[in-house]
């Protein structure tokens, strides 16, 4: 049996966004996982049942460090050796960059995974040491899958790779048995706003706090949610001093705080493909975003939710007074046009489809 090695950064992405394709590769191929150590057992214990090999490689997400870089990239070295697939899959930028590169050193056949560049390509100090290191690792990459239009422009724009080589794919899509349109349970009558992410200025936090304290002033029945893991330390105070903010901490199943919300928001000021605006669509709600590629693909302004302009305080607020102004219907209905947009376009069925069907292709040649 042929072995698919699967490059990644993080067990809890794998599992929520992977693990229907690792299903499917495990039908007809021996899996094996690399990501970094983890305390999710009951993850690990999943992949496990289902006879997928665990390795683990640990390193700084956002480390910069030189040293520590050659390392990674000669862990990687090793364990291409050992495991000796005869395909490598990578996702997020040092799986991409190092697994890569180490993967064509030795020979190997490699799909690239493009889930969102953030800033390291366009605004960073390490722009062109992160352009450089994308071009040689994509040299001799047979397969490139890009989740967003502008980051395939970006590769284009800075010709890091053959545009041969691309497949542009609607994220990583949605399992639309799961996530699925439930009634809410509490019945407290408030309108509320769900903020879902890591939170950190990136992610649009700063905006979302300001304008929910400017609009609970005004509007009493409303109440602007936060759940997601506090990364960026200042934001412990900020987040637990402020009154007109709940924090709902985090969750290991984000379809209950979804189904209580009324409205879920995305201030995010770049994405990939938001998985966050996936799902919540997936599950009938309305969504207001970012302008921004990676969430202007998911909502249609004024059809399933609103979209305002990124980093703007005052659009953001413009966009939630306006959805405060359509009755209980036109909500529902709002809602009801995220779901089909869903079935129709993001199903993750799909697009594990494109997977199977690129590592087939690769391996058969």
């Amino acid at each position: 049996m042929k072995k698919v090695l699967i490059l990644a950064n993080h067990l809890d992405w794998v599992y929520s966004l992977r693990k229907e394709l690792i299903e499917e590769l495990n039908k007809s191929y021996k899996v094996v996982l690399c990501v970094p150590v983890s305390g999710a057992e009951f993850k690990l214990k999943y992949f496990k049942d289902m006879g997928v090999e665990i390795e683990f490689i640990n390193y700084q997400r956002r480390g910069k460090n030189p040293l520590n870089e050659l390392i990674l990239f000669t862990k990687y070295y090793k364990l291409i050796k050992k495991i000796n697939p005869d395909i490598v899959l990578t996702y997020t930028i040092k799986p991409n960059i190092y697994g890569a590169y180490a993967a064509k050193k030795l020979k190997k056949p490699v799909i690239m995974n493009i889930t969102g560049v953030g800033t390291s390509l366009t605004t960073s100090k390490l722009k062109h040491l992160v352009i450089n290191l994308y071009k040689f690792a994509c040299k001799d990459v047979n397969t490139i899958f890009f989740q967003n239009q502008e980051n395939f422009r970006v590769f284009i724009s800075q010709k890091i790779f053959h545009p041969d080589k691309a497949i542009l794919i609607p994220g990583s899509g949605v399992n639309i048995t799961r996530f699925t349109p439930q009634k809410k349970i509490g019945d407290d009558n408030k309108i509320k706003f769900l903020f879902i992410g890591r939170v950190m200025k990136e992610k649009g936090i700063d905006e979302y706090l300001e304008a929910a304290g400017n609009l609970t002033e005004k509007y009493p029945n409303i109440e602007f949610q936060v759940l997601g893991l506090i990364e960026e330390e200042n934001y412990k105070n900020i987040i637990s001093n402020n009154k007109k903010i709940n924090y709902l901490g985090v969750s290991n199943d984000v379809r209950n705080e979804i189904r209580e919300a009324d409205c879920i928001v995305n201030p995010s000021y770049h994405e990939g493909m938001s998985n966050v605006l996936l799902e919540s669509a997936a599950m009938g709600k309305p969504l207001i975003a970012s302008n921004i590629s990676g969430c202007k693909e998911i909502v249609e302004d004024g059809y399933n939710g609103y979209l305002f302009e990124v980093k703007s305080v005052s659009s953001l607020e413009y966009k939630l007074i306006q959805f405060l102004g359509l009755d209980s219907k036109e909500k529902e209905e709002m809602g009801e046009k995220s779901r089909k947009k869903i079935e129709v376009e993001f199903n993750r069925v799909k697009i594990i489809d494109e997977y199977l069907r690129a590592i087939e292709n690769i391996l058969t040649r």
